[in-house]
């Protein structure tokens, strides 16, 4: 195939199929790595037991990781968006509600207004906790790709740990909040 004369071509090929590769390797499962190896008489791997343990938690996850890794994305993305109010950030926050005039001393910050986060992976640490990574960015462009956090399940609901927040204060260099920091 000659890309000769359309070189971005090439490339968003080439980022396609960079892209496609974690997609198809995250589709096989350690059962089916860990099968047998038997074959049914029509040629298809024998794994009735394959079903059963892709079916069972993780042992250091949550008992639904599918579901509490788009809870996590969710309210990550809600944390960070400059149009939630601080009423509903302090919901996705650990401790929001002691935490809440803290989250209302930044929400006036230039830079707050234009600030997002974009959720990249979300690894289970404990059925309870999650180390989280992500890009932060200001006005959609990444400021700090690849930042590492943590949430939290706290009464049900997957929360944005104080931890990754005091990080983040501690990261902005902004000791003067008018407000004692929990930190």
């Amino acid at each position: 195939m000659d890309l000769g004369g359309h070189p971005r071509i090439g490339v968003w090929a080439a980022a396609a199929v960079l892209a496609a590769v974690p997609a198809l390797v995250g589709c096989s499962s350690d059962a089916d790595r860990g099968s047998s190896g038997t074959t049914t008489s029509a040629g298809v791997p024998a794994a009735p037991h394959a079903a059963v343990a892709a079916a069972a938690p993780a042992v250091d996850g949550p008992a639904d990781p599918a579901a509490a890794k788009a809870e996590i994305e969710k309210n990550w993305a809600a944390f960070f968006d400059s149009k939630v109010s601080v009423e509903e950030k302090a919901k996705v926050l650990e401790n929001g509600e002691l935490l809440e005039p803290l989250l209302s001393g930044f929400a006036g910050n230039t830079d707050a207004a234009v600030s997002s986060a974009e959720v990249t992976d979300v690894a289970f640490t404990a059925p309870t906790e999650a180390q989280v990574t992500y890009d932060l960015l200001l006005g959609g462009v990444p400021v700090m790709p690849e930042t590492e956090g943590t949430a939290v399940l706290d009464d049900g609901v997957w929360k944005v740990s104080a931890k990754t927040l005091c990080a983040l204060i501690e990261l902005s260099g902004s000791e003067d909040t008018g407000l004692l920091s929990p930190c």
